[in-house]
């Protein structure tokens, strides 16, 4: 077996396509998106070499026009499962012993399929069945992505490199990093493609295996991912994808002795409950697990009375509204001063009511639907109870409509009490609450802005003056593992901003970054002794002479 010492290529960010009209892409992307409506297709799970296939059938349908069927999934069961963990474990010895640079080559190559031959075929996907504008399906599924996995291969290699000092005479320390014993499970969420791709494959990058249950919500787009993992060279067995119910796949999975992992994005109460489970099951596993998720959010903006009113709008607008605010870093709460209020309010209808909202298949829509039908419920039974509540009023927004699509118009409450619910209360969905505040209370706002919520994801202060920033910067320093300034709270880069919060937001393992890759090794120390003792004897044991 050839042996080196490899450098892998340096990771850049992935470009990002405008997608303007006249452009090569934009005409690339139509076509792309004619091609996925125009057929049924038929999505496999994928468990080993096998494409498995079940007489449940489950329709795919985009959430902006639901009654069109863009194909069928098959709905698995805990055989599957089961299944899944065994043909992982049985291609876990040949995959943990395959050199690093030949795993890290098959990422880096399925960096450059989505990059290229599959970049509109997966933004496609992603634009159809998760309802994405072309714009925020480019920074997703094609960029992040691409992101990810060339980044993680830099951080990998990096990992390997960190050795102990070697500078003691006639000893050699080492450091190698191991894969967890056992298989871990990746689950994912429906509102990033990217992170659908990122959990398995950043687990499997340090040499583990995986069983992967994306959202149901997201199966369209995870099927193309799979597609492209296969093509890349992924070995059979070491990524298996199954789409089953999450009771049926946790009781299988947390009650497996060789279960050694959970790689997780979603709701904060799934993921308690899943470490609830995992410790009443803890006697059953042959290792400790690693527990790593990132979770809910109640994002915020605080505004400085000296902030720039363009800025702080625009970072309003964007924050809350991209994506119909399906982000786990989207703007929900914003604490702004009297002395702007009034004139900001000004601005956000101005911009809201510019907003075009329809399919995604028209690229002037800057606003989709929200993901499903108990989303939209879910959503709208907020804005509802503000619009007859008396510590609330709707004062932008608060119409909607689910006969063709989930359409929710961005939605702005103003909470008149700073304990009203959608100010603490994550709703997932186009809604933000202002929250006025008096300008000489300032310092008292940042420590509700602390307290009222259990999530620690994203935040940002809008703030022309400096010693306001520094304050707010300390004072919010356990309030989000992502902080802004004079920025939108949303909008992280790999490689630039490595992703994730505390408290009920999750273990901030941060995504895109060395410190989540750490977290699927087993490091091992090694000390060989070339010149070893031969009396037990130490020098203090001499008689006096």
């Amino acid at each position: 077996m050839l042996k080196g010492f490899f450098n892998v290529p340096a990771p850049v960010n992935e470009p990002v396509y405008a997608y303007a009209p006249g452009t090569k892409e934009r005409a690339l992307l139509r076509q792309a998106i004619q091609d996925a409506r125009g057929q049924e297709i038929d999505v496999p799970m994928y468990i080993g070499g096998k494409e498995v296939r079940t007489e449940k059938k489950v329709k795919l349908t985009p959430p902006h026009d639901h009654k069109h069927i863009l194909g069928y999934y098959s709905q698995g069961t805990k055989e599957h499962v089961e299944e899944a963990i065994e043909v992982a474990l049985a291609a876990k010895e040949d995959w943990e012993n395959l050199p690093w640079e030949q795993r890290a080559a098959i990422f880096l190559k399925a960096a450059e399929l989505i990059s290229t031959k599959y970049r509109y075929k997966l933004n496609a996907a992603t634009m159809l069945g998760q309802s994405k504008n072309p714009y925020q399906a480019e920074i997703d599924s094609a960029c992040e992505i691409v992101d990810f996995l060339r980044f993680n291969v830099k951080y990998m290699s990096e990992i390997y490199q960190q050795q102990p000092p070697a500078n003691s005479k006639g000893v050699w320390n080492r450091v190698e990093q191991r894969p967890l014993e056992g298989f871990v499970f990746a689950l994912t969420p429906f509102n990033f493609t990217a992170i659908a791709g990122n959990l398995p494959t950043s687990v499997a990058m340090m040499g583990n295996v995986v069983v992967w249950k994306p959202s149901n919500t997201q199966i369209y787009s995870a099927n193309v991912l799979m597609q492209i993992f296969k093509e890349a060279g992924l070995p059979d067995g070491v990524i298996n994808l199954v789409y089953v119910s999450g009771p049926d796949a946790g009781d299988v999975i947390f009650k497996h002795p060789d279960f050694a992992g959970i790689h997780f994005t979603g709701s904060t109460g799934v993921f308690q409950d899943i470490w609830k489970t995992i410790g009443e099951n803890i006697h059953r596993y042959k290792t400790y697990p690693r527990i790593v998720g990132e979770t809910g959010g109640k994002d915020f903006i605080v505004a400085h009375p000296s902030a720039d009113l363009d800025v702080l709008n625009t970072a309003l607008v964007r924050g809350a509204f991209e994506f119909q605010g399906q982000k786990c870093s989207a703007a929900s709460r914003a604490y702004v001063p009297q002395s702007l209020w009034n004139d900001l309010k000004g601005l956000m209808e101005r911009d809201i009511k510019s907003f075009k909202i329809g399919g995604t298949e028209d690229f002037s829509n800057f606003i989709n639907a929200v993901i499903d039908e108990k989303s939209f419920d879910k959503i709208t039974s907020y804005i509802d109870r503000a619009k007859t509540s008396a510590d609330a009023e709707v004062v932008i927004g608060g119409t909607y409509d689910k006969s063709t699509g989930y359409f929710i118009h961005p939605t702005v409450i103003v909470a008149k009490t700073p304990d009203y619910e959608t100010l603490s209360e994550e709703l997932f969905g186009p809604v933000l609450t202002v929250y006025v505040y008096e300008d000489s209370k300032w310092s008292e706002m940042l420590e509700l802005v602390d307290k009222t919520s259990i999530y620690a994801l994203t935040g940002a202060i809008i703030s022309q003056d400096r010693y306001a920033i520094d304050e707010a910067t300390y004072a919010l320093r356990n309030a989000a593992g992502n902080f802004y300034i004079n920025d939108k709270c949303t909008g992280a880069v790999v490689g630039q901003q490595p992703f994730g919060g505390a408290r009920g937001s999750g273990t901030n393992d941060k995504a895109g970054s060395m410190i989540n890759l750490l977290r699927w090794v087993s490091p091992r120390t090694i000390k060989e002794t070339f010149t070893p003792d031969t009396d037990y004897r130490y020098p203090f044991l001499s008689e006096e002479q």
